[in-house]
């Protein structure tokens, strides 16, 4: 067993994947999409598919975690959506071959996914895909904070259509609004009206802010 470590485990699952008629080619999306995460964000331990549509990984950082959080999702989106749960706490290794993590950073992850499932099934927070937990005795960021941006960032990417969230995936990606106008074929006044209006321009924001955390 490895030594624990303070970090941010990441537990991930597509959501109402069992009633997705080609079950292979969404497996297949998720794979590419987690192959991108690993190599664009750098987690401590790179993310890896368990079993059907779950993935765990672990981060430096709670922001690091809740950036790729964000990530993750946007990359899946339209096609299907993403819940994660997010612990910081300590983390792990019981065993490398196959690999089994443990500690205080998962258990709080799993309590994580778990309670944003529940929060889905509320009218009032039925946009919820994120949530943070701080493992018991453990110092933090602190959740209430932490999970009332995320209700926020959630509830903006939720009303997003497809046109804002390809304008999302842009300015995350530091593109220009006139590139982006010239590959939607509107004008660049329009790609700034759209940013404000839908909230874009402030998930953007609040992801740099958040990535601090």
């Amino acid at each position: 067993m490895t030594e624990m470590k303070q970090a941010a485990a990441l537990i991930g699952d597509v959501i109402g994947s069992r009633g997705v008629a080609d079950r292979a080619a969404l497996h297949r999306r998720l794979r590419e999409v987690v192959e991108l995460a690993n190599n664009d964000l750098a987690p401590l331990v790179p993310l890896r598919i368990q079993s059907g549509d779950e993935y765990q990984g672990v981060y430096a950082t709670v922001g690091a975690a809740l950036h790729a959080a964000l990530r993750l999702r946007l990359a899946l989106l339209p096609d299907a959506d993403l819940r994660h749960g997010i612990g910081w706490g300590g983390v792990t290794v019981l065993e490398q071959e196959p690999r089994v993590e443990d500690g205080p950073g998962w258990w709080a992850a799993r309590a994580a996914i778990e309670e944003v499932e529940a929060d889905a099934a509320r009218a009032r927070t039925h946009a919820a895909r994120t949530r943070y937990v701080l493992a018991t005795d453990t110092e933090g960021p602190a959740e209430a904070a932490v999970n009332a941006a995320l209700l926020c960032r959630d509830q903006l990417v939720d009303a997003g259509d497809e046109r804002a969230l390809r304008l999302l995936r842009g300015l995350l990606d530091g593109r220009s609004q006139t590139d982006l106008a010239a590959d939607e074929g509107i004008s660049p006044s329009a790609v700034s009206q759209r940013t404000r209006r839908s909230g874009l321009a402030v998930v953007v924001a609040a992801d740099a802010l958040l990535q601090e955390v």
